[in-house]
């Protein structure tokens, strides 16, 4: 009896009365109707998700299988060098990149908006240029022939203006000339007197070439050096008989 009437006791506490209100709150309630509600349309979202990804991914699958084999049918005809595809979705382009590199093709996409972007393969071993794909980047049709025509053009332009330009340029050589040496210091005329004007100084020994040049004959030059001779010999005796008179006085 003493025990009960303890129990007792300690449930009417307070302490005891929060615990026992926690527990209850705590525990699940039976849903409500509105709550069963939004349960059951959650899970029949969640159905039609999943159902849509597995079609998705289903049809993902069903046409990379489709675009294996059409890689494989290209790669095996040899009498077509590039194949073009008709615009598609970001994903299916994605999906033929990936099969086209596998296969060991140069694959391209082009097209300026989402709409009407394509792709287009190329065997490895016949490979666009750059001219080519700016082709295709314009939206313009690529036409070898005419390529090759603008290509010969191009050549014959640049060496027409290598040829013009070689022939413009003056050969270069030296100023070895007086006049055209000095002419910027002294100007062209005075060069030109100057060239032609040279006189001897004797102080400093410059005589002009053509001055140095003896224009006598052989004969003439004997003839005065005797004379000199004979002058000079006269000179020395005149000196002597003056000098023996002067002593005798």
């Amino acid at each position: 009896m003493q025990h009960a009437a303890s129990f007792r006791s300690e449930l009417d506490s307070p302490k005891m009365a929060d615990l026992l209100g926690s527990i209850l709150s705590s525990m699940e309630k039976p849903p409500s109707v509105h709550n069963q509600e939004s349960r059951r349309k959650a899970k029949e979202q969640a159905a039609r998700l999943k159902k849509i990804e597995e079609h998705e991914r289903r049809k993902k699958t069903e046409f990379r299988r489709k675009m294996e084999k059409e890689v494989s049918d290209f790669i095996q005809n040899s009498t077509v060098q590039k194949k073009k595809y008709d615009p598609m979705g970001k994903i299916e382009r994605s999906i033929l990149h990936d099969v086209a590199e596998v296969a060991g093709l140069a694959s391209f996409s082009f097209g300026e908006d989402e709409e009407s972007r394509y792709v287009m393969l190329f065997k490895k071993e016949f490979a666009p240029s750059d001219e080519e794909l700016e082709a295709y980047r314009k939206g313009e049709e690529w036409d070898p022939q005419k390529a090759e025509e603008r290509r010969r053009l191009k050549e014959k332009a640049a060496l027409e203006i290598e040829a013009a330009s070689h022939s413009q340029k003056r050969p270069a050589s030296p100023n070895s000339n007086y006049r055209d040496k000095y002419s910027h210091l002294i100007g062209t005329s005075a060069a030109k007197d100057a060239a032609h004007t040279l006189q001897a100084n004797q102080t400093y020994g410059c005589v002009p070439v053509a001055n140095k040049r003896d224009t006598r004959s052989i004969e003439e030059a004997m003839n005065e050096i005797r004379a000199k001779k004979r002058q000079k010999k006269d000179e020395e005796e005149g000196a002597g008989s003056g000098s023996g008179s002067g002593s005798g006085v």
